[in-house]
């Protein structure tokens, strides 16, 4: 890679550090408002950059890739997930992906207990009885919620971040079960003190709170399926703070609404910001709008990641965070 500076275009607005610093390594051109690029300006980004700076909010599919020219060689995402890039095609073009592993795990392990904490204690109907002046004080019998200590814990994909909400959720006395593509190792398991269960059935059917932390791919689409979902137990809650297509969210409101699952705490939904109606308006649902990375020092880590695989990538060498096919 020549030692001149990059064309770099970011389609979104990031911390503004991260841009000063873009600006002093690379020739870039920066997002002048927070909305999405329109198709037609991911097709003008594709066609003139060396590299691009996507978010999960870009669709680089097939279709895009092909426009790209020949000079774009790089598409260093902003954030650890990739499912919003074709990863395979871009690689056929000769384009290399990289991304940012590992910054937001503490940060949304931190929401997936919010969350948690949010639907068993019921802290948002509190927070609604307050701010419309309803409260008349208190009472034995008033918004009870559930103890989290003795609860078993299901944790659905236990890397980086399930393993921070194993950490967290075993402080406050839970205890720790999980199901993976693969047993982790035993060093692992004792250190987390968690128990695999091979079978996700078994696992859902005996939780008091599943906590969903594994990638959205094909094998995981709707994976908590309305089959799966009814093995829960009545008294059990869902949190997800991964991907909204893990869950079929249809059939998830279908059965909060009948009382067949407890509670719910979502940060992602299945179809981006288009969130069920119904199940807005469920009062056992905690709803937040995908703030689970969203922290100063995660967004500026996030964006050192995605300089520090430009520079690497412009001085000859295989960016440090580099996605491969074989890794998804």
């Amino acid at each position: 890679m020549s030692s001149g500076r990059l064309s770099v275009v970011v389609t979104r607005r990031l911390p503004e550090s991260v841009e000063k610093r873009l600006s002093e390594l690379f020739d870039v051109s920066l997002r002048t408002d927070d909305t999405p690029m329109s198709r037609s300006e991911l097709s003008e980004a594709v066609r003139t950059a060396d590299v691009i700076v996507p978010t999960l909010t870009d669709r680089i599919d097939a279709a895009l890739i092909a426009q790209a020219g020949d000079q774009l060689r790089l598409i260093a995402n902003y954030g650890a997930g990739v499912d919003h890039i074709d990863v395979h095609t871009a690689r056929q073009h000769g384009i290399l992906v990289s991304n940012t592993p590992g910054v937001s795990a503490d940060d949304t392990a931190d929401m997936a207990m919010a969350l948690i904490l949010g639907v068993t204690r019921r802290i948002p109907e509190g927070l609604a009885v307050m701010q419309t002046g309803d409260w008349d004080g208190w009472s034995p019998t008033a918004l009870l919620g559930g103890r989290l200590a003795g609860r078993r814990l299901g944790i659905l994909g236990l890397g980086r971040i399930g393993q921070a909400v194993a950490r967290r959720a075993a402080a406050f006395g839970m205890q720790i079960h999980y199901h993976n593509r693969r047993r982790l190792r035993d060093e692992i398991e004792r250190d987390l003190a968690a128990t695999y269960w091979e079978s996700l059935d078994q696992m859902v059917a005996r939780m008091d709170v599943l906590s969903i932390n594994c990638p959205h791919t094909p094998s995981t689409f709707h994976l908590m399926n309305a089959r799966r979902l009814k093995l829960m137990q009545p008294d059990a809650v869902i949190v997800n703070t991964s991907r909204g297509e893990v869950i079929d969210e249809n059939a998830l409101t279908r059965m909060l609404r009948a009382g067949e699952i407890a509670g719910a705490g979502l940060d992602v939904y299945e179809n981006g910001a288009e969130v069920n109606p119904r199940l807005r308006a469920l009062k056992n649902v905690v709803l937040l709008p995908h703030m689970g990375s969203a922290t100063v020092e995660g967004r500026i880590e996030m964006g050192e990641k995605v300089i520090l695989n430009i520079k690497t990538f412009q001085d000859g060498h295989r960016p440090p965070d580099q996605v491969v096919p074989a890794m998804l």
